[in-house]
């Protein structure tokens, strides 16, 4: 990074989370000049991947004591005319972090993770099954600064050297600070010894083994997938599908979520993003019932052969559900119910109460008590919009994690021009007093840069500004696990699980299960993420007991039984994390009307409030211009100056291929 930048910009975004970094490709991508900067060193806030050493670094950062502190060196640099608004030194966004290792390690085995250097020796706690909810485990949070913008793979990265230890069993570990999935590229396919490749005994991996495979990780912050939307030609055949299939799920609650209609899909395939991430497609739906993980048939195979519904009770769901795909054509269907909660609502439709359960619960996904009429017959609709246009499922994930998503706009914004800065801090907002609009901030070095427009993560806020604001909380956990919920004929499954609530007033949880072909876990494990909305005071009392449903914590005794009926559990993490979604504007305090505040993570699956939010912003700065329009045809750029055709460049060299058509879009979708 420059000791000095630019002094002026026309916006400056602050924090790298999604929404601020489309915000900041449409910006550049429109012709103005983007500063994005981060006091973290790693792109993405809580939208971000880790690889499994890096985790450790970011569980350390936020289990050290964090008492909220402000810059004050700037006071001294605001002038008599202008008054400052603080930002936060440490983001407070992350409670309660618990993790407990439950896989063995051998006593005599010094593991490093492949590609690492060792680097700052710290210690690491990892607990026992038995051990008490505070047990957490520590890991070193130094990291190198990243000065350019999604830079190539560097040939090492230096990582702090971890030692672990399990009840009386020590032993050291190296381990690699966070490093962007876009900037190790292809991390995962790093070359590896013997000793690595070998498989360990079945059912068996050890600590160290994760340890020494902690590249081929790719761990979220934020439990997301994408929604595609196109109503397939063959919907008749679909509906009758959905009608057999989702009947195996009768019992699976709701997850709170919306369907996004694929605006972030569209985005990505509008303005050319999508060569920078490839998707697969969630493979399975699964439902919860009595106990049992139950697959809900996709295929037209497993669908004709499912007996689950009678033929009137067919018909009767064929009914219903074609009159959901264009129910606003059918107003005087639904008008007199709109008052009224969806529940109420299907009680009147002449479906016989197993359906109504599979409606409510099953395809719209919605809540029993709160949901309306016509949320419902919205969320109805967006599912069976949703199917059929990459796969058997409504839903994409990005290989190499979510975190992919936030770095391929920060991409675009470099390519046309952004300016990028990481571990940057900034002390504060200046603000002109005879105007109340924000005329410049103060960074960690004293500098003044001065913009027109300034966009702001809502956690670099500080107290004094969001007295007025009541945030919720997102419960999460993140499992590693040596197998599938449910066994299949492959491995490499993709699956999306929900869980009923466990007890009355708490709520249902979504399990999110990736395989290794997602490029986020190493072979022979599972990556698995849990949310729901925050009921109790930690996420560990919240997801423990659905945990406990799903998965065996690991025991050497049950090595040698052959026949597990649960997958063993690895290790754990568990964390609340601030939900600072839609939150009114007028809720903030002597917020500058050109200063805009972008939200981080919702609790719902998809990434739609995060498109809008960011199209919503990028109107207010910017209202004539196209949002992230499809980028030009290097034929048709002309240059300025002598008449000299230069060569096209861009600030990467895989960033000058030529652009291709949609058609070709689409199809790196489809892989």
């Amino acid at each position: 990074m420059a000791d000095k930048l630019p002094s002026e910009f026309d916006v400056v975004v602050i924090g790298t989370g999604l929404p601020e970094s489309i915000i900041a490709a449409a910006c550049s991508r429109s012709g103005q000049s983007v500063l994005h900067v981060d006091s973290r060193s790693y792109y993405g806030g809580n939208w971000a991947s880790f690889s499994f050493s890096g985790l450790l670094s970011w569980i350390k950062e936020y289990q050290e004591e964090n008492n909220g502190e402000e810059w004050t060196a700037w006071q001294e640099l605001i002038l008599e005319t202008e008054e400052g608004v603080a930002l936060r030194k440490k983001d407070q966004t992350i409670q309660h972090v618990e993790v407990i290792c439950y896989a063995s390690q051998d006593s005599d085995e010094h593991v490093e993770e492949v590609g690492a250097v060792q680097k700052n020796p710290g210690s690491v706690t990892s607990a026992s099954t038995n051990d008490p909810p505070d047990s957490m485990v520590t890991a070193c949070s130094d990291t190198s600064e990243l000065t350019t913008p999604l830079s190539e793979p560097e040939a090492a990265r230096e990582v702090p050297d971890v030692d672990v230890t399990l009840g009386n069993e020590n032993h050291g570990g190296d381990t690699d600070c966070s490093q962007s999935p876009l900037e190790q590229e292809k991390a995962g396919n790093l070359p590896v010894g013997e000793d690595v490749v070998d498989a360990p005994k079945k059912n068996r991996i050890t600590y160290s083994q994760i340890v020494k495979e902690g590249r081929r990780f790719n761990i979220d912050l934020t439990s997301k997938v994408s929604t595609s939307i196109r109503i397939d030609p063959h919907i008749v055949l679909l509906l009758k599908c959905i009608m057999i299939s989702w009947s195996c799920s009768f019992h699976s609650a709701s997850v709170h979520l919306l369907y996004s209609r694929g605006l972030l899909i569209d985005l990505l395939i509008k303005s050319n993003v999508s060569r920078y991430a490839e998707f697969k497609n969630v493979t399975r739906i699964l439902g919860y019932q009595e106990g049992n993980v139950l697959q809900v048939p996709c295929s037209r195979a497993d669908v004709f052969n499912s007996k689950k519904l009678t033929m009137v009770e067919k018909r009767m769901l064929m009914k219903f559900l074609t009159f959901c795909l264009d129910y606003e054509q059918q107003p005087d269907e639904y008008k007199a119910y709109e008052e009224c909660t969806f529940s109420e609502y299907l009680k009147t439709q002449k479906l016989t109460p197993n359906l109504q359960h599979f409606v409510l619960h099953s395809i719209a996904m919605t809540s029993e008590e709160s949901t309306s009429t016509l949320d419902g017959l919205r969320e109805t609709q967006n599912f069976l919009r949703c199917l059929g246009r990459y796969g058997n499922t409504p839903f994409l994930f990005p290989l190499y994690g979510q975190g992919e998503l936030p770095q391929c706009f920060c991409r675009m914004c470099a390519v046309f021009g952004g300016t990028y800065c990481l571990s940057h801090a900034v002390q504060c907002l200046v603000v002109d007093k005879e105007s109340g609009k924000c005329k410049a901030i103060i960074d960690h070095f004293g500098q003044r840069i001065s913009a027109k427009y300034f966009i702001v993560e809502d956690s670099y806020l500080t107290e004094k500004t969001c007295s007025n604001v009541t945030y919720r909380q997102i419960s999460r956990a993140v499992l590693i696990t040596d197998q599938s919920v449910l066994k299949a004929d492959s491995d490499q499954q993709i699956s999306i699980l929900t869980v009923p609530p466990v007890e009355p007033g708490s709520e249902a949880v979504r399990v999110v299960e990736l395989c290794s072909s997602t490029m986020t876990c190493m072979k022979g494990t599972y990556l698995v993420h849990l949310t729901c909305p925050s009921s109790k005071k930690t996420a560990r009392e919240d997801l423990e007991s659905v945990v406990q449903k799903l998965f065996t914590p690991y025991a050497e005794a049950e090595l040698e039984n052959e026949e597990l009926k649960k997958p063993n559990l690895l290790w754990a993490l568990y964390f609340n994390m601030r939900d600072s979604s839609d939150i009114s504007r007028e809720c903030y305090n002597d917020l500058p009307s050109n200063v805009y505040v972008c939200c981080g993570p919702d609790g719902f699956l998809g990434n739609k409030n995060a498109v809008k939010q960011a199209e919503a912003l990028f109107r207010l700065i910017l209202p004539n211009e196209e949002f992230c329009p499809p980028p030009p045809n290097p034929e048709d750029i002309v240059f300025d100056g002598d008449g000299l055709q230069p060569e096209l460049s861009s600030p990467k060299p895989e960033d000058a291929k030529e652009i291709t058509d949609q058609g070709e879009v689409e199809e790196c979708l489809e892989k």
